[in-house]
């Protein structure tokens, strides 16, 4: 029962409930809808791929050739640029579900999900409905929610706090000097667009951090790293892509960005931390109009930034670039598939299926190309069940 103490209506789906109405849940229903396998995609936003459409800076590209991070069935216009645009990108998964009739029922946040086990089918309530089906994919993706972190002081700034989800453009900063919080992709583009728009950026460096070329002699490093993994080990392929990054980049140490001691790829392996793809952030480094700061942030203050070692950095307005986080555990009950912070704990490749028809997809920090791998997978995995299955 409801908290009316009214019985709840659970609607049976035939077919899979997919949470999420991103790449990763789009790309699921249409290779389901390929082997004729209908589904129900949930998405809690008014669009899909909204991480996309509503969070993303205005500049940002797909840091991977475009013929590496297409769904599946379906590539790019061939008029595409090697690397799409966000806009393009918006485009393209709009015309994919266009094109495989994916359908999402939209602001359907879920409250929560479970699995009944005495009827064998998992229960899933939106703020509004209640459906059921024998088979759930988690589709919500490594970046559900802001992960905005709890700095003291930030309340008494008197400039503006901003999330690089909440982060379009430039031109509003103009002329103003941004301390922009995090190293990784976006921390690093966020501050060459604000360099762009004649705005100071500062930008924070608490840890070391690899930074690779987007190309290598005009291949992706994705691909050459992909590539030399296939042949070496990959501590021997690690210093072979550190070589020639720095033979292309220089010694980026000199201008405070320190390389892990691990090498890039090992780190992606191990810890999921994906290296910084240069798109021209390193020059402007290089040249002073991006400011490095080598400190951990200690507090904020009413004019600005306190660092650990007692140095205060006076500015305008400041740009948390602390990326995003999973939101699985605050609404799926009763399965030990995922981590406390809502990742699964098996790893790539054998992170995409659960107990009980439980499936994942868009949990390999890995991209789109991932969620296209995890895609075919739990769609083939379901279509066997589908053609031997009793009803229920």
């Amino acid at each position: 029962m409801d908290s009316t103490g009214k019985d709840e209506v659970f609607t049976r789906v035939e077919g899979p409930i997919i949470i999420g109405g991103g790449p990763s849940g789009i790309a699921v229903a249409a290779c389901l809808k390929q082997n004729g396998i209908p589904s129900l995609v949930l998405e809690k936003d008014d669009c899909i791929a909204s991480l996309w459409q509503n969070k993303a800076y205005d500049s940002v590209k797909l840091h991977l050739p475009k013929q590496l991070c297409e769904l599946p069935m379906l590539g790019y216009p061939k008029n595409y640029p090697k690397y799409p645009t966000k806009n393009q990108f918006i485009a393209y998964v709009t015309a994919y579900a266009d094109h495989f009739a994916i359908k999402p029922l939209f602001n359907q946040k879920v409250e929560s999900a479970g699995f009944e086990l005495e009827r064998g089918v998992w229960r899933v309530k939106t703020q509004d409905s209640g459906y059921e089906s024998r088979w759930l994919v988690v589709a919500t993706g490594e970046n559900a929610e802001a992960l905005v972190p709890e700095i003291p002081g930030a309340e008494t700034f008197e400039g503006r706090v901003v999330h690089a989800s909440e982060y379009k453009n430039g031109r509003e900063f103009r002329g103003k000097k941004v301390v922009v919080i995090g190293c990784g992709n976006s921390g690093m583009e966020i501050s060459l667009d604000l360099c762009n728009h004649d705005s100071i950026p500062f930008m924070v460096v608490r840890n070391s951090v690899h930074v690779v070329p987007r190309e290598m002699f005009g291949f992706s490093t994705f691909g050459v790293a992909m590539t030399l993994l296939n042949w070496l080990p990959v501590k021997l392929a690690d210093k072979l892509i550190l070589y020639i990054s720095n033979y292309i980049l220089g010694d980026t140490e000199k201008f405070g960005l320190r390389r892990p001691k691990t090498g890039p790829l090992e780190l992606k392996m191990t810890t999921g931390r994906s290296p910084i793809v240069d798109a021209g952030a390193l020059s402007k480094i290089k040249t002073g109009d991006i400011k490095v700061v080598e400190q951990g942030v200690r507090e904020i203050s009413k004019n600005g930034v306190k660092f650990m070692d007692g140095q205060e950095l006076e500015c305008d307005c400041i740009v948390l670039a602390t990326g995003y986080k999973s939101n699985v555990t605050s609404w799926l009950k009763g399965s030990d598939f995922f981590t406390d912070n809502g990742m699964p704990k098996t790893s790539f490749p054998n992170n995409w299926k659960g107990k009980n028809g439980l499936y994942t997809a868009g949990f390999t920090r890995r991209g789109i190309f991932g969620a296209a791998c995890d895609a075919s997978k739990v769609a083939n995995d379901i279509t066997n069940q589908w053609m031997q299955r009793a009803d229920f």
